[in-house]
């Protein structure tokens, strides 16, 4: 059995002082590929670096509405250079796709409650929606207290390689529009939350072929390793989430969400 964890941040700080051996401990664990997600133009390079050096990891490049610069120039100029890093990695690389999507991208209006700042984020999103279809790749999708602005931007700007809502709010009305317009699911760390309210409900809303499975490392860390930081390794306490709550086996969902990865990230 293999999992493969969606949605990663192995460039995060917190795995500055022991980096390599986690990468080698998860190589050596029951998770057989992950995903380094970009959100920023600092974190997007790392996260290609790492899908570089390693064959069982993959990237995702994009600027996150967290990361977005403060002005609207410096945010054209940071999507031209985001843009550049795509173009020029698949110049270098050519036997392997090292970058499978754009992102995350997205809104988040928890942290950010400026009318400006929040239309800021629209531009940077539409924007790089725009880049994926110019550049033919998927994206994935940060949304929080943001969810009837993020369908609305979806159904006016279509994305052609469609992508995935990561670490998806669990939100009916979101997952019911979002997998109306042909998304992924990808389920993280709380649906094994003992308070999470509405994870058996969606996880069963979400059809087996548009599920997938991630970790948010280091973030958000499941039951039953809770508090902890978080790693691809734990990828499997939301697989066996998944299991239980749609009665099958956790070789199942392992099988079932590493096909559907591969699938909507074309690898």
């Amino acid at each position: 059995m293999k999992l493969f964890d969606s949605h990663a941040h192995i460039d995060d700080e917190r795995f500055n002082d022991d980096r390599e051996e986690i990468i080698k401990q998860i190589k050596e664990s029951d998770v057989g590929a992950f995903v380094s997600a970009g959100y920023s133009l600092e974190g997007s390079l790392k996260a290609v670096k790492y899908a570089k050096n390693y064959d069982f990891i993959y990237s995702t490049v994009g600027i996150s509405p967290n990361d977005i610069p403060q002005s609207e120039e410096e945010l054209w100029k940071t999507l031209e250079k985001t843009e550049n890093l795509i173009l020029k990695t698949r110049e270098e690389i050519t036997d392997k796709k090292i970058i499978v999507a754009i992102g995350e991208i997205g809104l988040d209006y928890y942290w950010e409650k400026d009318d400006k700042m929040r239309d800021l984020q629209k531009k940077a999103f539409i924007a790089q929606i725009n880049m994926a279809n110019k550049l033919d790749l998927p994206i994935v999708i940060h949304t929080r207290d943001a969810v009837m602005d993020t369908i609305q931007i979806l159904k006016e700007n279509k994305v052609n390689k469609k992508g995935v809502f990561h670490c998806c709010p669990l939100n009916r009305e979101l997952v019911k529009e979002a997998l109306k317009l042909g998304f992924y699911i990808s389920f993280a760390g709380p649906v094994t939350f003992k308070n999470s309210r509405n994870a058996n409900e969606i996880i069963e809303m979400v059809p087996n072929n548009r599920m997938l499975i991630e970790t948010d490392s280091p973030y958000l860390a499941p039951e039953p390793v809770r508090g902890t930081r978080n790693d691809p390794r734990n990828v499997k306490y939301i697989a066996s989430k998944i299991a239980d709550v749609k009665g099958i086996s956790l070789e199942e969902v392992a099988k079932i969400t590493y096909e559907n990865v591969k699938s909507i990230f074309g690898i």
